[in-house]
């Protein structure tokens, strides 16, 4: 864990301009929309927009667990996130990001809420994202997601 936190800090210090944590700067705007992009893509279902988003080597880190590929994330977890993301309602409760020429970087908290296979769900969320320039696109190389419950 303390290799992965070094690394993401690593990255982050080389993706992040003098105006980082302004969700509104230019240099952040097309990450943080490949990052809401995907967010609505799941909150449609649609599971192919949202994996379009994703750079084939991507690692997803949830609930303990890793998806190390695009491929791996969509034949195991991505249909349960879309069915679940159109069953709850999420809200962005803060957001910092920053981005250099070819990596960025999203962190987002937010609360999750509602019913989920006729359970009620109330939760605290946290979201890293890291993406990198391919050609014109943004793509996500990297989500890392965690929540616990409301308090």
């Amino acid at each position: 864990m303390r290799l992965l936190t070094g690394a993401c800090a690593v990255l982050m210090a080389i993706a992040t301009p003098a105006s980082a944590g302004k969700p509104s700067s230019n240099a952040t705007e097309e990450p943080v929309a490949a990052a809401d992009a995907f967010h609505s893509a799941l909150s449609r279902g649609d599971q192919q927009a949202a994996a379009a988003l994703l750079a084939d080597d991507a690692l997803i880190f949830e609930e303990g667990g890793a998806e190390r590929s695009k491929a791996e994330y969509v034949a195991k977890h991505l249909p349960a996130d879309a069915a679940f993301s159109q069953a709850v309602g999420a809200k962005v409760t803060r957001r910092a990001s920053g981005s250099g020429d070819m990596l960025a970087w999203v962190a987002t908290e937010g609360r999750t809420t509602g019913t989920y296979k006729g359970k009620p769900v109330d939760r605290v969320t946290t979201e890293s994202m890291l993406l990198r320039r391919e050609g014109a696109n943004w793509r996500i190389i990297h989500i890392h997601w965690s929540s616990a419950p409301a308090r």
